[in-house]
């Protein structure tokens, strides 16, 4: 019992991040660590506990059954130390310190910076982390203070704003134009390059409920981080979705059927509760919000993509 009270809470950390990934290499960056830390630091708790917690395979790491009977008791540390982290920096009550932003990476190369900037100006002594990722991350274990999302976030425990929709047209450049045409209904874009998506199916989704029928098939270049549909679309690979606010930005783009009803995408801030209300936080959320919603539609006809 008293080795496993003098448990380093960072060896706790290493476990689940390897039991989370499978592999060392996978859990030190996640946790930001080199491999050979991590490797010791899982050594170590196996030593200090008597146990081995994972069978070591060609292919990466697997729970022992002690390992797996460990997991839900670590977690549920993780939970409470997360929790405990929360509350605590919900009460701190001074206007500096680090935000940690999670977007996607569309949001955070096209639409964040010049917000971001004019926070530094207002705020100096807010620091901002910014973690561009296309996936999700919990709030609730402080994997971000605020997230900007494209989608009503579900969780409990969080507080979420729409600050406004984002809306998407078919772009192309102007030399795919030149080169191909420039379509002048649904049927003769279908026989154009298509700029799509690879696993999400949400554009899919969308163009169904307007009687445009989709499939995966259909896209000459398939991707789902926007960002990378953006630059492909500047560099004439074909047609694809686009924020129609960058027009401005590509003078070599242009629109295309720029009446059909393509859906666009809600904008969403979010936070945990216990936050909201932090100086430092809340004065960053204005600002994200101030700074994305000129860009942004108020329009409540546009379809949405879900």
């Amino acid at each position: 019992m008293e080795r496993i009270n003098r448990l380093d809470w960072t060896l706790i950390q290493a476990f689940l991040a390897v039991s989370a990934e499978g592999s060392l290499s996978g859990a030190a960056r996640a946790l930001g660590v080199s491999q050979p830390t991590l490797g010791r630091q899982v050594k170590a708790m196996e030593e200090q506990l008597g146990i081995a917690l994972f069978f070591r395979q060609p292919k990466g790491l697997s729970l022992t059954a002690e390992g797996e009977a460990l997991l839900p008791h670590a977690t549920a540390m993780a939970n409470a130390a997360s929790g405990l982290a929360t509350v605590a920096a919900g009460h701190d009550n001074s206007l500096s310190g680090t935000v940690r932003i999670t977007a996607s990476e569309f949001t955070a190369m096209y639409s964040l910076p010049p917000v971001l900037a004019q926070l530094r100006m207002q705020h100096p002594d807010i620091h901002i982390e910014l973690n561009p990722t296309d996936l999700s991350e919990n709030l609730l274990f402080r994997e971000a203070d605020i997230a900007v999302r494209m989608y009503r976030p579900t969780q409990l425990e969080v507080i979420t704003k729409k600050i406004g929709v984002m809306k998407l047209g078919f772009f192309a450049a102007r030399s795919y134009l030149e080169r191909r045409g420039r379509p002048s209904s649904i049927n003769e874009l279908m026989s154009h390059d298509l700029l799509g998506y690879d696993r999400s199916e949400r554009f899919i989704r969308g163009a169904a409920k307007l009687g445009w029928q989709l499939s995966r098939d259909d896209f000459a270049f398939r991707c789902d981080a926007q960002n990378i549909h953006c630059e492909m679309i500047r560099a004439g690979a074909g047609i694809g979705i686009m924020a129609c606010t960058l027009t401005d930005r590509f003078p070599e783009v242009e629109s295309v059927l720029p009446d059909f009803p393509v859906p666009g995408l809600e904008i969403w801030l979010t936070t945990h509760e216990a936050l909201r209300h932090t100086p430092r936080v809340a004065a960053v959320w204005k600002g994200l919000e101030e700074g994305l919603a000129p860009s942004l539609s108020q329009d409540s006809s546009i379809p949405i993509m879900h």
